[in-house]
């Protein structure tokens, strides 16, 4: 029951995935979260956010910003790094995902999916099929339903990390 809330990989932050590698396999587009993922919560883009989508897009992904935020917020990370982006997304729903592959002119096979949440970025992306890479967030500093969720995915990470001893395979890289 809980595996439907396992990323398909754990990586300690976004800042360390070998992006080329998944570009080599035929990745093409990349869908971020920003809050915790790119950045702690709330801060604008920062130099190194700047650097990491630049360096994307010259490798050739298209990227997306998809956000359960408001178009403030989001607009003002947009402003620094230029990309599309999805605010108010409604994950872990569908549909946020799907178009932002439809904006990417990607699919299910061409796309990644980087966030900090197991109930909201990850579910979502799983429940669209998309590949899904789970960060640890940037920062302890959350909204209290955050907070809240967290305590939850602890447990949900416990089983994760079971699943990947079992399996042979590392549980955070």
């Amino acid at each position: 029951m809980l595996q439907r809330f396992y990323p398909d990989k754990y990586m300690k932050s976004a800042y360390e995935i070998d992006f080329r590698s998944y570009y080599n396999a035929g990745y093409r587009g990349i869908i971020f979260d920003i809050d915790n993922t790119l950045v702690p919560h709330g801060a604008p883009a920062d130099k190194r956010s700047i650097a990491l989508i630049s360096e994307l897009k010259e490798l050739g992904f298209g990227i997306m910003l998809l956000s359960n935020n408001k178009e403030p917020r989001v607009k003002m990370f947009n402003d620094a790094v230029h990309v599309s982006y999805i605010f108010k997304a409604g994950k872990p729903g569908k549909k946020g995902y799907e178009e932002a592959m439809r904006r990417l002119r990607t699919d299910i096979n061409t796309t990644l999916f980087v966030g900090d949440q197991l109930f909201t970025d990850v579910w979502g992306a799983r429940n669209t099929g998309i590949f899904s890479i789970l960060v640890k967030p940037m920062d302890k500093k959350e909204e209290i339903q955050i907070v809240l969720k967290r305590v939850l995915e602890k447990i949900v990470l416990a089983s994760y990390k079971r699943m990947c001893g079992k399996q042979g395979k590392p549980y955070l890289e």
